[in-house]
């Protein structure tokens, strides 16, 4: 027998449980069931079940701007993981010790997670990366240098560049929150032993910030899966698909190509690769917090 006590808590939270439940679920259904017609915008009124066969599903698959699409998004999570993440334990450690202007620059180094995607395309598009009026232009043209257009010669670092610097903010502002509950005695002691800079941080910090770095890791990993709007802004997928993720061809089937069907399929395939990294990051996350307390 339930209690009464849970028995009212779970009523309680029904009315936003409810609203909740069918703002994910209506949505998925709809795909789910779109995903198995064959369903072309162009002639809305011709629709026809893909049946058993999962044509749908088959057509994604085998399509070889996917697999272009696939490596480009584990490039594009990679890379962003890999900078963001270390841009913010630097950060954390630059920031373990006070000192003048401190509020200035975590500002500084936090503003650009807040800034829209759209905006900050456009910013790294026409003020930054631009061949000719950008500021990395003038400031390879006055060195001597040729000026690098970016967006054409290596359009997928440029996102890289574009997404981790959004994403870099992020991340500083867990690690350099958890920073602040380092133990002071930890600190004495090693200043006490003689600790180096590079023995305190491999041997102090990193494991401290061991639990919010994975935290920050499947945080970032959820959302990076679905970035689309740099892309849209700077490159439109290309050139060719060379900076095509899941989600713009999701997007490219969907608007461009008028498959209605196939970007369901593509978005149902999405979504159980998005579960299963969530699936396996959460592994690693509760691996590394049981180890975390066993320390």
């Amino acid at each position: 027998m339930i209690p009464a006590a849970h028995r009212a808590a779970r009523l309680a939270v029904l009315p936003a449980a409810v609203p909740l439940f069918l703002w994910m679920a209506v949505p998925l259904a709809m795909t789910l069931y779109f995903s198995l017609l064959h369903y072309n915008l162009l002639s809305p009124d011709s629709v026809e079940y893909a049946r058993l066969t999962l044509f749908n599903y088959e057509y994604f698959l085998t399509d070889p701007a996917f697999a272009e699409a696939l490596g480009n998004t584990f490039v594009l999570v990679g890379g962003v993981l890999l900078l963001s993440v270390g841009i913010g334990i630097a950060a954390a450690a630059a920031f373990a010790s006070p000192f003048r202007g401190e509020n200035i620059a975590r500002l500084l180094l936090i503003a650009p997670f807040f800034i829209m995607p759209t905006v900050a395309a456009l910013v790294w598009k026409n003020l930054l990366m631009h061949p000719v009026n950008g500021l990395f232009a003038a400031a390879t043209s006055a060195a001597g240098f040729l000026p690098f257009d970016w967006f054409a010669r290596a359009p997928l670092a440029a996102i890289v560049l574009l997404v981790s610097w959004q994403w870099a903010g992020f991340a500083a502002l867990v690690l350099t929150t958890a920073m602040q509950s380092l133990d002071a005695e930890q600190r004495d002691a090693a200043a006490m032993d003689g600790a180096s800079g590079w023995s305190f941080f491999v041997h102090i910090i990193l494991p401290h910030l061991a639990r919010p770095i994975a935290a920050v890791v499947l945080i970032e990993t959820i959302f990076l899966l679905a970035v689309f709007a740099e892309i849209f802004v700077t490159t439109g997928g290309g050139p060719g698909t060379e900076t095509t993720n899941l989600a713009f061809l999701i997007y490219a089937q969907a608007l461009l190509h008028y498959d209605v069907g196939g970007a369901a399929a593509g978005g149902v395939l999405a979504v159980i690769a998005a579960n299963i990294a969530a699936l396996f990051l959460m592994r690693i996350v509760g691996k590394t917090m049981g180890e975390t307390n066993a320390r």
